[in-house]
């Protein structure tokens, strides 16, 4: 019995490492699922830095390339490196016990995970990881603290680290200005996000859009038919806007001579 319930814990760790967060303030990202250049971007940038650990294992890449309108041969020659055929699904080579070797947990699968953390939580988790040497990684995170991931997209971002500069005056949720010049009110903070200068490929604007192109790739793939959901959700309450006008008719018609 008792190696059985030890058993389950182990099992749902990976439920729980993923479970934990910290608390910060949610940066605000708009999501556009119209978006098909901005979603092909985000899944060239899903199987290039996040299917070596993460997969997608209730998406198929054939799916992917007809929703994305990206051709089957480009998307077998660009996004797919593990020798899957464009109908399997989106999964990864390694293996669930070695993961748990060498994280401790195996990654979760992220093909839900934009629903089960919100687009917001995304975008703020993958642009505040930032360098520190107490962790096994070298990296921790602000908003996932002591996060057992290292910072896959470093390169593009550059180096990271808690530093000092000047942020804006909050006072009672509100953003403090100057009175007579409407100048924001800043002071010296030094517990901030810095980004050491040219040590990332992307300016902090391109790094932004491409977290954000991610995140939009991955609100997709949480819910495919989220759209076509949208426009027969639509026709539905226009049939039943103009059915009520009828029932609404027939109705009078039964009654008129109930007194």
């Amino acid at each position: 019995m008792k190696k059985h319930f030890a058993a389950l814990i182990l099992a749902a760790l990976p439920v729980f490492a993923f479970a934990a967060g910290g608390h910060v303030e949610l940066d605000k990202v708009d999501i556009d699922l119209t978006d098909k250049a901005a979603m092909q971007d985000g899944a060239r940038t899903f199987a290039n830095y996040c299917m070596g650990c993460h997969s997608a294992q209730f998406q198929r890449y054939e799916r992917v390339a007809k929703d994305l309108g990206i051709p089957e041969e480009l998307m077998l020659e660009n996004l797919v490196f593990t020798g899957a055929k464009i109908g399997d699904h989106m999964k990864i080579g390694m293996k669930p016990a070695d993961a748990k070797v060498w994280f401790g947990a195996a990654p979760p699968d992220l093909t839900l995970v934009a629903r089960v953390r919100g687009n917001d939580w995304l975008y703020t988790y993958l642009r505040t990881f930032y360098e520190d040497p107490a962790r096994p990684w070298g990296v921790n995170n602000k908003t996932f603290p002591n996060v057992g991931m290292p910072n896959v997209l470093a390169p593009l971002q550059g180096r990271q680290v808690i530093g000092c500069k000047q942020v804006q005056v909050v006072d009672n949720g509100k953003k403090q200005f100057d009175p007579l010049t409407g100048t924001p009110i800043t002071h010296e903070a030094c517990d901030q996000l810095t980004v050491v200068p040219k040590t990332g490929k992307l300016s902090e604007s391109e790094f932004d859009e491409k977290v954000k192109n991610l995140v939009t790739f991955l609100a997709y793939s949480a819910n495919p038919v989220k759209l076509e959901s949208q426009r027969i959700g639509t026709y539905v309450l226009l049939y039943l806007a103009f059915f009520f006008v009828f029932a609404y008719l027939l109705k009078r018609e039964y009654w008129k001579d109930v007194h």
